[in-house]
C-alpha cells in the first residue's frame, strides 16, 4: 500500500512547479494553441506520468533505463520534439506576433494534436523515468498489492502535476489583456521559444 502520501504529494507539486519543458510547453500552448490545444497537453502530459508508473510497476522502466541504446533513442526524440516546437514558437513571434491578437495567429492543432504533444514531452523527459524508476517505489510497502499501489500512485502524480498546470495556465490566461500586447507578447513567445529550443538541446544531449 502506499505510504506517506502527504509527502509523495508534496514531493511531486514541488517536481511539478520546478522550470522546465512542460512549463515552457504549456505556457506555449496558452498563447499559441488555443483552448482545445491545451487541453489535449494537460491530458497528454498526464498519460505521460501514468506510463511511467504503470512502467514502473511491471519493471519496464528500470529495463528501458537499463538499455544505453533504447534510452538514448527515446531521450533524443523528446528532445528533437521539443526543439521543433521552439523553432516553431520562435518562428511565429517574429513574423505574426506584433500585428495579430494571442491565438489568431498560433498553430491551433486541436485536442489530438495537443495530446501527442504532451505524451511525447513526458515521455521524451528523462527526469520523469528516473522519478518514476528511483522515488516513487520508495512511497510503496512490501505488503498489499505492490502493483496497483505503484500504478495508483502514478494516478495521483498525474492528477497533482496536472493540477498545478491548470492553475499555471489560467493564471497566464487571466492576464491575456496584458499579453495582447504586442510588445509583451513578443517577449514571451520568444523567451518561451528560447526556453523551449535550449531544454531540447540539453535532453537530446542527455545534459
Amino acid at each position: 500500500m502506499p505510504t506517506h502520501v502527504p509527502v509523495f504529494i508534496a514531493t511531486t507539486l514541488l517536481l511539478a512547479m520546478l522550470p522546465g519543458a512542460s512549463q515552457a510547453l504549456m505556457i506555449r500552448q496558452v498563447l499559441e494553441g488555443g483552448q482545445r490545444t491545451l487541453q489535449g497537453t494537460l491530458a497528454g502530459n498526464a498519460s505521460g506520468f501514468l506510463l511511467w508508473s504503470t512502467a514502473a510497476a511491471a519493471g519496464l522502466s528500470a529495463v528501458l533505463l537499463a538499455s544505453p541504446t533504447a534510452y538514448a533513442a527515446l531521450r533524443i526524440a523528446g528532445g528533437i520534439v521539443l526543439m521543433i516546437l521552439g523553432v516553431n514558437t520562435l518562428r511565429t513571434a517574429l513574423t505574426t506576433v506584433s500585428t495579430r491578437p494571442p491565438n489568431e495567429g498560433g498553430r491551433r492543432t486541436g485536442f489530438a494534436g495537443g495530446y501527442l504533444t504532451g505524451l511525447i514531452t513526458n515521455l521524451g523527459n528523462p527526469k520523469a523515468g528516473v522519478f518514476a524508476v528511483s522515488v516513487l517505489p520508495q512511497f510503496v510497502t512490501a505488503k498489499g498489492p505492490v502493483f496497483l499501489s505503484t500504478v495508483a500512485l502514478g494516478a495521483l502524480w498525474a492528477l497533482v502535476s496536472a493540477s498545478w498546470y491548470m492553475l499555471l495556465t489560467w493564471a497566464v490566461g487571466r492576464g491575456r489583456a496584458l499579453v495582447s500586447r504586442p510588445t509583451v507578447l513578443r517577449g514571451l513567445s520568444v523567451t518561451t521559444g528560447v526556453v523551449l529550443l535550449g531544454l531540447g538541446a540539453a535532453v537530446a544531449a542527455g545534459v
